[in-house]
């Protein structure tokens, strides 16, 4: 039965070649259809579908040639099959329709598959050979190479989410994978980590090491500490151990967490751990952000489960997806259902609004002050209502007052949000502190033109940041 055409202006279709199967145009070829154009010859429809993010255009599915040709002879429209190949691979849709007038080369053919695979590796040899024209043997050839670094890069991300106490549940649903091959990995899993402690004992270093296998410098390090005390692990990562209740760097850590808007220093979240928890315990990080929480748990052996609106299943496998839900009027969801309750929950916000303008639009960041402490104070009720009785939380948050723009003897009360305010909420939702712990942000921050303008104007500026350690005991 002939599919239903339509015709389409000739220069609203482009050729993606992302999702063209050959090397090139073969322009002998469409001198020959310009000429049969022009003497009347009539071909089959071209087909087509709808231009991802580019609107009201199209891209070639099939008939390249075609296309260049009637171009050539100036024709302002072309006969069209529009299609809608829901959810079929488009390059291997093209390149089965390409095998029609002629083979594609053994280059096209290896070309193709390969792309194919890395474009969606859940794709069978079998089907990659049904649409380039090739045994499922040859494909495998092809792809050999392609299979083994995904198997592996999957292996590395099983392992760091086992390393880090997540149920083998989640990790298949996280990856797309069936749970009993999950479980079928992990018990094969003592090769990698063996050739990696080989190279360590060789005295490689981590980087070099993390390097070389495709891993990591958190889960490497995970595995250089292994067995060592929390003081030993300080001491090998370069980390002092603050003894007093005001903890300060300069920097953050660049080897765990991600570049972050209001990334934490991985030697605070350190220090939270080392003194308010102990190895093996679960921690939870609710708004993970860069992922400095991880990280940091896999270097001072402690189980991390953590979530973040913005899903990163490439590179942080390990952070599950979810959005505290603000904009529905709908009550808050706990992220995850479990008979296991953590043991301390680091919680560090995005601040209200520092760096708004650099986090997604659904962060609480955004939101006008009066919903952002009603959002905290919904927050630490239903946290209460989801966690142990003796579960401890961290909560990492700053003074804010609108500093930029007023000098500091105009500044009126409540005309910010300061550790008190926090601290109310806090005790009215049934958490109560037994530390708070200076912590303040650099200085450094602030360029020198800035501080002149801030000292012209009287401005007194925030750098204070403050964890607060809390419990539900009075």
């Amino acid at each position: 039965m002939r599919q239903q055409t339509t015709k389409i202006p000739v220069s609203s279709i482009i050729l993606d070649e992302t999702i063209y199967p050959r090397k090139g145009i073969d322009h002998r070829r469409v001198g020959i259809f310009s000429e049969n154009i022009r003497d009347g010859f009539t071909f089959d429809p071209i087909e087509v579908e709808l231009a991802p993010d580019r609107p009201n255009m199209y891209r070639l599915l099939d008939g390249a040639h075609r296309w260049n040709a009637y171009k050539s002879t100036g024709a302002a429209e072309v006969e069209a099959i529009v299609k809608n190949l829901e959810g079929d691979d488009p390059l291997l849709y093209a390149a089965k329709k390409a095998i029609g007038p002629r083979q594609l080369t053994e280059e096209e053919a290896r070309d193709t598959a390969r792309r194919a695979y890395t474009g969606n590796s859940s794709l069978s040899s079998v089907d990659i050979g049904k649409a380039i024209g090739r045994a499922r043997r040859t494909v495998d050839e092809y792809i050999a190479d392609l299979r083994a670094v995904k198997l592996m890069d999957r292996n590395i991300k099983i392992f760091c989410m086992h390393r880090l106490g997540i149920p083998q549940d989640r990790m298949a649903k996280r990856l797309g994978m069936d749970q009993k091959t999950i479980h079928y990995r992990l018990g094969k899993m003592a090769a990698p980590p063996n050739s990696l402690n080989s190279d360590l004992s060789k005295g490689f270093t981590v980087a070099q090491v993390a390097q070389k296998h495709g891993w990591t410098d958190p889960m490497v390090w995970s595995l250089s500490l292994e067995g060592k005390s929390d003081r030993d692990r300080f001491r090998e990562l370069g980390w002092g151990l603050r003894t007093w209740d005001k903890w300060e760097w300069n920097d953050c850590d660049k080897r765990f967490g991600d570049e972050w808007p209001g990334r934490i220093p991985a030697q605070l979240a350190a220090h939270i751990l080392k003194y308010f928890s102990k190895p093996g315990d679960l921690i939870l990080d609710p708004m993970a952000g860069g992922g400095v929480t991880p990280d940091t748990c896999l270097a001072l052996d402690r189980r991390c489960w953590s979530f973040d609106m913005i899903d990163r299943l490439e590179t942080r496998p390990e952070i599950e997806p979810f959005t505290w839900d603000t904009s529905s009027g709908q009550q808050l969801s706990w992220p995850v259902s479990s008979k296991e309750k953590p043991d301390l929950i680091l919680f560090d916000p995005p601040y209200f609004d520092k760096k708004a303008a650099d986090y997604d639009e659904k962060s609480i960041s955004n939101l006008p002050k009066k919903e952002y402490l009603e959002f905290l104070e919904t927050f630490f009720v239903l946290m209460k209502s989801n966690v142990k009785k003796k579960t401890r939380l961290a909560f990492i948050n700053a003074d804010w007052r609108d500093f930029q723009h007023t000098p500091a003897s105009e500044e009126k009360y409540k005309s910010g949000i300061l550790i008190d305010d926090y601290l109310d909420i806090l005790k009215r939702t049934g958490w109560y502190h037994t530390h708070i712990i200076q912590a303040p942000m650099s200085s450094q921050r602030f360029n020198a033109g800035v501080v002149s303008a801030m000292q012209k104007k009287n401005i007194l500026g925030v750098v204070s940041r403050y964890v607060i350690i809390l419990n539900q005991e009075e």
